[in-house]
């Protein structure tokens, strides 16, 4: 990978704006800017590019279109090239908008890739106090982002739902005050689900987030309890939040495990006999109990790449037969390669999303700057800690040195590899993935699993983006919906 600087060369009335470029396969070339506008080059393309010197006007005329190159007037088109990255970037301004409250570690499940160290459903300590959960609220409200969601976690958060209740009730009332744009979501197994928890779900319009992992028997292998009926009770649960709240008052998300590995087809087929219209092929993270108990370890990077490229191909060859269902990772590159939005993934954002757009305020009132983060707590690693509910504001822990010095380590266009890489505008970072695998927030970018798995997908979204004209149509689709 290299980069071309702005004005670097004058030929013919064009000159470079600054772009990077990265080889792919099939004598073809990856060209990017600063934007995230991309091409793809003919090597002999390519070649008059980089010696202005083009043999018809059609290519330059392209390029220009797309800001890597100026014509006699570069002024003007490197001002609108900042007003593209401005644009871009704007998520940057509105801070902090998603809240996860971890309300209890209690939870009746033994899911062996479990991110957290959950606790007996009957140790209630681990539960969030309402003092904490109230001073917590009063944090979310100084946020300055218009947009606000509130997400509860566990353990199973179902187990301390009347703190829940609580804190809705308490966010309601003072958002009357501010008019935010005001959500709520549950991450739950949908087991401990009832009546009187739709009823109220249903009226302050809250919706559920649950874990499908595939087919009754992988689902109930990865994710134990008491009954080995995992699987049944959440389907049963799925159910029953559709038939009170609507359709898409449920999602789930899977994990992959070593068992996974050998079944894509079948995971997306279980996504599409229960009614989903997408899935996440989610690569197992390296926190809690999943390194524990060796799950992290049963298998590597590479080889969920080799699963994720199937699994992706399938649920491409089943939208071509009329069965309509997306791939959520692929939908999040896809948006950066396509539009003008970053798509404000955390994972993927730079600089990192974590604090910036994401709090959590744990069961014992610690303020983290990530799920991930609050996760390493657990694995007796306090790195991420921002404070305390108990003596900390918004400002304080939005500014604190923990904070600020991740932010300032996971800016990619100054970190090295990332300035030069042709991927950076779609990619991200992830300082705490970097500082759990390698102790260093910046990472080293060869032996970075983040970056191989962006320098994998992108380049596997290139070729099914250019091999016909209905998965460029799909994709599309999958970018701007």
């Amino acid at each position: 990978m290299s980069k071309v600087t702005a004005m670097e060369a004058d030929s013919g009335g064009y000159r470079w704006l600054p772009f990077r470029f990265e080889n792919l396969d099939n004598n073809k070339v990856f060209i990017s800017n600063e934007v995230g506008e991309w091409a793809i080059l003919q090597q002999h393309e390519f070649a008059e590019l980089v010696d202005l010197n083009f043999s018809t006007t059609e290519l330059p005329r392209r390029l220009r279109a797309h800001h890597f190159l100026a014509g006699e007037n570069a002024d003007l088109e490197l001002r609108l090239l900042g007003l593209k990255k401005a644009t871009r970037n704007r998520r940057l301004t509105d801070l902090t908008g998603l809240h996860i409250f971890v309300v209890t570690l209690r939870c009746e499940h033994a899911c062996e890739y479990c991110q957290v160290s959950r606790r007996n459903s009957s140790s209630t300590e681990f539960d969030m106090s309402v003092d904490d959960a109230m001073k917590a609220v009063d944090i979310v409200f100084e946020s300055p982002s218009r947009d606000i969601k509130i997400e509860f976690q566990g353990g199973e958060s179902l187990l301390n739902f009347s703190l829940i209740k609580q804190v809705v009730l308490r966010a309601e009332e003072i958002n009357n005050e501010h008019q935010r744009r005001l959500g709520f979501i549950i991450a739950s197994n949908l087991v401990p689900i009832d009546d009187d928890i739709l009823e109220f779900c249903e009226i302050h319009g809250i919706t559920f987030s649950t874990s499908i992992d595939g087919p009754l028997d992988l689902h109930n292998a990865n994710r134990a309890r008491p009954g080995r009926d995992s699987y049944q009770r959440a389907v049963e649960g799925i159910q029953r939040v559709r038939s009170r709240l609507g359709d898409d008052a449920v999602s789930a998300l899977m994990t992959t495990t070593d068992r996974s590995l050998w079944q894509p087809e079948a995971i997306i087929d279980e996504y599409v006999q229960l009614g989903f219209k997408d899935i996440f092929l989610r690569f197992l993270s390296p926190y809690g109990f999943a390194v524990r108990s060796g799950a992290r370890d049963q298998y590597r990077s590479s080889q969920w790449l080799q699963f994720y490229e199937r699994g992706l191909r399938y649920i491409i060859e089943l939208n071509k037969t009329g069965t309509e269902i997306s791939e959520i990772l692929a939908s999040i590159y896809l948006k950066k390669l396509m539009t003008n939005d970053n798509g404000g993934y955390v994972d993927l954002t730079t600089p990192t999303g974590a604090g910036l757009s994401t709090l959590v305020y744990n069961y014992d009132g610690d303020v983290y700057c990530s799920d991930e983060g609050r996760m390493l707590r657990e694995m007796g690693d306090t790195t991420f800690r921002l404070g305390s509910v108990r003596t900390h504001s918004y400002r304080d822990l939005i500014l604190s040195d923990k904070l600020l010095d991740a932010v300032e380590a996971s800016f990619a266009p100054s970190n090295p590899m990332c300035s030069d890489c042709a991927f950076e505008p779609y990619c991200g970072s992830d300082p705490v993935l970097h500082h759990t695998l390698e102790h260093d927030f910046t990472g080293f970018k060869p032996n970075s699993e983040f970056c191989e798995r962006t320098m994998t997908l992108i380049p596997l979204l290139l070729r099914l983006y250019t091999e016909d004209r209905f998965t460029r149509d799909l994709f599309t689709r999958w970018a701007t919906r």
